[in-house]
């Protein structure tokens, strides 16, 4: 593995920390803000910090009309999916979601296959669901009764289609990256994002409700802006050029074991033992999958040269 894709691994892994790290913020600012609103502050937050940054050279403030357009599409993906994640919850459960968000690695593999000419083999296709497999066990903290009693209503369906959008999310970040500068590619998209969920929110017809962030809160709400939002929106859109979104979306299989790290570490809550065997499936699926598109990428470089 070259240094470059080295770096790339390791950049993602601190992203999916940053994320696991979000689901533990977002849970203790349930219930005061909604969360159309939540979202939007969230890429409002993170696109102010980076304002003075992108405007700080001649050369980065050129760029930020140009590259508005491209930006504009990417967000909407990603902005389809928090709405598609918020109005699911509606009628389903956050459980049913957490299930169905495994299906992201897979489906963003298929679809690579007609926009990037990447190939999927039976294997790779078997490694994915084990990932999901894990995934889902550790989801449903070990217990079969409720894997068993899982059934599909509207509120997943409405998930599903929000799945699909975050797979295009990952897939336009690489296919309209033309080598911009990171900081105004990120800049641009969390700008134009925040445009989409405001439209969200006048439709939805939801209060912003920003005053009614106070006390520990805001701590909270200032970890979802620079971490979870900047740090990752910046850190994904960087590694997904360098290695493609398939090996980026393949960490996903991850972010139930990482979250199930992170809870005795900040809230003191220790891991069931009988989800360790999913966070270990987890974990080798997804090591599988790096190495075997390390080792598809190595024999296509070399037909190339």
């Amino acid at each position: 593995m070259n240094i470059p894709n080295l770096k790339a691994h390791l950049l993602i892994l601190l992203a999916t920390t940053l994320v696991a790290g979000s689901f533990l913020a977002s849970a203790k600012l349930a219930g005061i803000i909604n969360p159309f609103s939540l979202t939007l502050l969230r890429f409002i937050g993170a696109a102010l910090i980076l304002l003075p940054f992108t405007l700080y050279k001649p050369q980065w403030r050129k760029k930020v009309l140009p590259t508005l357009p491209r930006a504009t599409v990417i967000s909407l993906f990603y902005s389809i999916f928090f709405i598609c994640f918020f109005e699911s919850l509606n009628t389903t459960t956050a459980l049913n979601t957490g299930t169905l968000y495994t299906l992201v690695p897979l489906i963003t593999a298929l679809l690579c296959i007609p926009i990037f000419k990447e190939g999927i083999t039976v294997r790779q296709v078997i490694v994915y669901l084990l990932g999901a497999m894990g995934t889902s066990w550790v989801v449903f903290g070990g217990q079969l009764n409720l894997l068993l009693s899982f059934s599909l209503n509207t509120g997943d369906l409405v998930f599903i289609a929000g799945t699909f959008s975050m797979c295009c999310y990952s897939v336009a970040m690489k296919q309209l990256y033309r080598g911009d500068e990171m900081i105004v590619l990120v800049f641009c998209i969390l700008t134009s994002g925040s445009l989409w969920m405001a439209l969200a929110l006048l439709v939805s017809g939801q209060p912003l409700q920003w005053h009614l962030l106070q006390g520990a809160s805001i701590y909270h709400m200032a970890y979802l802006v620079i971490a979870a939002t900047l740090a990752t929106v910046y850190l994904y859109q960087k590694t997904t050029v360098i290695l493609g979104p398939s090996r980026v979306n393949a960490y996903i299989y991850l972010n139930p074991a990482f979250v199930a790290v992170l809870l005795p570490l900040i809230d003191g809550t220790s891991i069931p033992m009988i989800v360790i065997p999913g966070i270990l499936i987890s974990a080798i699926a997804t090591v599988m999958l790096q190495r075997n598109s390390g080792q598809k990428n190595a024999v296509i470089l070399a037909k190339e040269t």
